[in-house]
């Protein structure tokens, strides 16, 4: 049985821009932390697999000195476990407050999906909670409820690691040749292509310039069709796929046939 597996933020929602970073910012300042990351720092900082180790990336020791924070590894560990719960709550409220929109195309692919018959994941380094509340964001109550979810640290590794996607193929009782996964970065993309599998890749806010060599196709959008268009642009397309002004199951069909994964 095929499966759709899809990465969560960017790919579900563009959620980066408008949730994350506003969250991980108002969290700082609910905290007194001597920090607020601009729309360029967390460019960079997006490029770090899981929101725990973001925040890490602080822990520099000006930092600890400045903030006043303990200097042992273990309360550090604990302070920032403290801020990424609080984050996680911020984080889900503004996804539930509806202001981020479902990326076009995720809902219409996954509910064809789900007619033919192939197994639906997510598969995500965020917080189980928030991964939630975006696919529910994205694909609604009945449809959410079709798919599994594998989130947070459910595995030691982060992407670009492969575990994740390991991970998921192997609750999901799938043959890697069977799975296709849709991503938005590229270390999402190594990840996947690390666990043998096929990747779609829809490039989002913070991922348009990068390399995505290996990826079984990259496109701006999935797209949508009437009466509501959005066109997809074809940004590379190794396979020969040649997809119309949407991208559709049978699209995806035909990368799983095609495609030969290979680490990035």
């Amino acid at each position: 049985m095929p499966a759709l597996v899809f990465d969560c933020d960017g790919v579900l929602a563009d959620t980066e821009r408008y949730g994350h970073l506003p969250a991980f910012n108002q969290t700082f300042e609910e905290f007194g932390l001597p920090a607020h990351w601009s729309d360029a720092e967390y460019a960079e900082k997006v490029k770090v697999g899981g929101g725990k180790e973001r925040m890490k990336t602080l822990l520099t020791p000006e930092f600890i000195a400045k903030a006043g924070l303990p200097s042992d590894q273990d309360a550090l560990n604990t302070e920032v476990g403290r801020w990424h719960r609080r984050k996680t709550e911020i984080y889900t409220g503004i996804i539930v407050g509806g202001t981020i929109p479902p990326r076009p195309g995720v809902r219409r692919i996954a509910e064809d999906a789900r007619t033919a018959g192939w197994s639906l994941a997510v598969a995500s380094t965020s917080a189980e909670p928030s991964v939630r509340a975006v696919l529910e964001l994205a694909m609604g109550s009945e449809l959410s409820s079709r798919f599994s979810v594998f989130a947070g640290d459910v595995v030691p590794r982060k992407k670009p690691a492969p575990d994740i996607y390991t991970h998921a193929v192997h609750q999901l009782g799938a043959d890697a040749a069977d799975v296709m996964v849709i991503e938005d970065s590229r270390n999402g993309m190594l990840a996947a292509l690390a666990a043998g599998l096929s990747c779609l890749v829809t490039t989002s806010a913070y991922t348009g310039d990068e390399d995505f060599t290996g990826a079984a196709l990259v496109v701006n959008t999935l797209g949508e069709p009437e009466p509501d268009p959005v066109v997809t642009e074809v940004l590379a397309d190794p396979l020969g796929v040649r997809p119309g002004p949407y991208l559709t199951l049978g699209d995806l069909g035909f990368l799983l046939t095609a495609a030969t994964p290979q680490a990035g």
